[in-house]
């Protein structure tokens, strides 16, 4: 599927863009279904209580049991000083997560096939597991910043081969927040861990070199349909989103069976994930 220049462009950037990697029909099937799961989600049932003095507690344990679930997550942004959303349930989502892959049988549909099997072992997973899915909503008005972060600090293993699958939903660019990279920045140090300690989540500090700075940021604009390739050492972010439209993306993250999955991950399941 890949091309030598394709291919050595990964290596060198840490990053590849694939136009209409998947068909407007495809896209559309799993926009729709991901705004039926937010319509059926009721706030009251988990994450949805945001001033209550106990809600640290209640989002970790609402966070930990995504793990083999699909729970929706809202904005920072999402509510007023009384608790109450401050726009419409659909435009208040920050993301579903994290098991649609094997959950859910629109986006198992979407996110196994034998060109994302081809394009996995092109890029090098020998033996592709897919750990974790997420719809990202980046929703109107109030789309949360995204600073500077590697996924290898969320999915960890040894050696590093954790990789992320982006796939634009909607169209994105710099108007509604578009992902931005550092190009060539995989080759640089993992920062930080998000570490777990029975229900204890915490950030470690591994390395203190600086996150890139503003004008390293190379922004990619994305049409719906678009695959972003992202290397799990490469550090990249996303503005916020002020705009009247929102920038929905799907994002698939894998590593390779090879590689040791590590147990300090926030992310644990009894068995271990399916491929492609």
């Amino acid at each position: 599927m890949l091309t030598p220049l394709q291919l050595q462009r990964y290596r060198d950037d840490g990053y590849l863009v694939l136009p209409g990697f998947k068909s407007a029909q495809a896209v559309r099937a799993v926009r729709d279904r991901a705004l039926a799961i937010v319509e059926a989600f009721d706030p009251a049932a988990g994450s949805g209580v945001f001033t209550t003095k106990d809600q640290a507690a209640k989002s970790d344990a609402w966070f930990l049991g995504s793990a083999c679930d699909v729970r929706c997550f809202f904005e920072a942004q999402a509510f007023d000083a009384d608790g109450r959303l401050m726009q419409p349930k659909a435009e208040s989502i920050n993301k579903i997560g994290h098991a649609l892959h094997e959950r859910d049988p629109v986006f198992a549909a979407f996110s196994h096939g034998p060109e994302l099997a081809e394009l996995a072992a092109d890029l090098g997973l020998v033996a592709p597991q897919l750990w974790q899915s997420m719809v990202i909503f980046k929703p109107p008005r109030i789309g949360g910043e995204v600073l500077w972060h590697q996924d290898a600090t969320f999915l960890c293993t040894e050696p590093s081969t954790v990789t992320g699958f982006w796939f634009a939903l909607e169209d994105a660019d710099a108007s509604n927040g578009c992902l931005q990279v550092q190009r060539g920045g995989h080759r640089g140090p993992l920062r930080e861990r998000f570490v777990r300690d029975g229900d204890t989540l915490a950030m470690q500090r591994l390395d203190d070199t600086p996150w890139p700075a503003a004008a390293d940021a190379v922004p990619l604009p994305a049409a719906a349909g678009t695959l972003v390739v992202l290397h799990g050492l490469l550090p990249h972010c996303s503005a916020p989103n002020r705009s009247a439209h929102s920038r929905a993306a799907y994002t698939l993250h894998a590593i390779d069976g090879a590689s040791r999955w590590l147990a300090s991950n926030w992310l644990q399941r009894a068995t271990i994930p399916a491929g492609f």
